[in-house]
């Protein structure tokens, strides 16, 4: 079976390694094994290993089940993007555009 490629950059890598790093540290303080996180999560155990390894090639939703299965983790992904402060500087750039009102005719 062809591995699929991904165009993932470096230090996003390191991001997805370091939360598989981090749910499987929440997994072990829990003291819950890998075959109850993953029956819990409705994945297999390689997949739940592929999780806590960071793998790209891991579905979002197969994060979100784990996370679900480590006692409603999942409520963290609302934090994902929350703070855009790239997205606003922008916004607020083109907000700081003058426009002009337009004229009227017959005046």
């Amino acid at each position: 079976m062809k591995k699929a490629a991904y165009n993932i950059a470096p230090a996003t890598e390191e991001i997805l390694k370091s939360m598989g790093e981090q749910i499987k540290l929440a997994r072990l303080r829990r003291d819950l094994s890998t075959e109850l996180v993953a029956e819990r999560a409705g994945i297999s155990r390689a997949s739940l290993w592929k999780v806590e390894s960071g793998n790209p090639a891991v579905a979002m939703g197969i994060y979100a089940a784990v996370l679900h299965a480590l006692n409603n983790m999942d409520k963290d992904l609302l934090l994902v993007a929350k703070d855009d402060e790239f997205g606003r500087q922008m916004q607020d750039l083109s907000l700081m555009t003058r426009k002009r009102a337009t004229r009227r005719k017959g005046q």
